[in-house]
């Protein structure tokens, strides 16, 4: 066992070598929903937008590798908060809910490579991992509170072109809430969302 410990680990420490680091700009927009953890309030798409730095961490010959990045997300959604008399009698009316923050994903990634040539031009990839993302800023309205964080979870697909930009759509789906109301403290709300991004890696 220790052999075989000890081997994996010489193996790992010798492909992290001579692995490949590229970064660059990404930019992109998203189509962000809201999900209520209660069927009281209902919420509609909104599109919003995100930018920041990429990097990509591949291991020749297998096409395993690491993608990881620190973008600001605008997103958010439009809530029927003036429909409920809850929250209708202290003047609330229904209005889009705007929340600025920084977003970190971390993504396992498979790259096609072994196609003779061909991946110069064109390589799929598929990715999926973690999203971290930190509160900035958000919309006004004392009905209500967010956390200072939040952890999604993304997957997706995509191609390279010419074999520096990269164009990717995913899904985005939050595992811990983005908002709650005040007055019902049970009542919390996920986001959930569609992304279409391009990158250039140098």
């Amino acid at each position: 066992m220790k052999k075989f410990l000890t081997l994996l680990l010489l193996a790992v420490f010798s492909l992290s070598a001579s692995a490949e680091f590229r970064w660059g700009p990404t930019a992109g927009v998203n189509f962000n929903n809201f999900y209520w953890k209660q069927p009281l309030l209902e919420s509609s798409m909104s599109t919003g937008f995100q930018a920041g730095i990429m990097g990509e961490i591949m291991i020749p010959g297998i096409g395993f590798g690491i993608d990881m990045a620190a973008r600001y997300n605008m997103h958010g959604a439009s809530v029927n908060l003036g429909d409920h008399y809850v929250w209708s009698v202290d003047g609330y009316e229904n209005q889009t809910f705007r929340l600025h923050a920084l977003d970190i994903p971390v993504h396992l990634r498979f790259k096609w490579t072994r196609m003779d040539g061909f991946e110069k031009y064109v390589a799929p990839f598929a990715f999926v991992g973690p999203v971290f993302s930190f509160n900035l800023s958000q919309s006004k309205c004392d009905a209500i509170e967010h956390p200072a964080g939040s952890i999604g979870v993304e997957f997706g697909v995509g191609g390279e072109f010419i074999e520096h930009i990269q164009l990717a759509v995913s899904y985005q789906l939050g595992a811990t809430y983005d908002l709650r109301t005040v007055k019902l403290d049970n009542l919390s709300a996920r986001s959930s969302s569609w992304n279409i991004n391009i990158a250039y890696l140098f």
